[in-house]
């Protein structure tokens, strides 16, 4: 199970930290981890992902150099530190765990658990 928090309502230039955090039988540093968001009447895309133990991270060129994806194995969390926001990151934000070879970490239908969601919103 994952558990989503962190969203809210920021100014534009601002900025705000996703965490993620995961519980169960499963063993979370067993799982790469990204972040995808879905705003209104578009499609889940890919943001973020971080490989199992953190050595390899990738990106969405939409916000390459604004956000940073961590994790921390020791707290079962990964983190999504947002920075520079700009309106067009307003969307619902989604964890979510794989153990999909990297080649196909962007693909959300790779993943295997999801969390709930937060929403992001980023004002003008």
């Amino acid at each position: 199970q994952l558990q989503a928090s962190g969203g809210g309502l920021v100014q534009a230039g601002g900025s705000l930290r996703l965490s993620c955090t995961g519980s169960g039988r499963n063993t979370f540093s067993n799982y790469g981890m990204g972040w995808f968001r879905q705003a209104p009447g578009k499609e889940r895309e890919f943001v973020s992902v971080i490989s199992r133990n953190g050595g390899s991270t990738d990106y969405a060129d939409s916000v390459k150099g604004r956000f940073t994806i961590s994790r921390d194995n020791a707290r079962n969390t990964v983190y999504l530190q947002m920075n520079s926001l700009k309106p067009e990151d307003t969307a619902v934000y989604y964890c979510g765990a794989t153990q999909v070879i990297w080649l196909y970490r962007a693909r959300a239908t790779k993943y295997d658990y999801w969390g709930q969601g937060t929403l992001v919103t980023v004002s003008s």
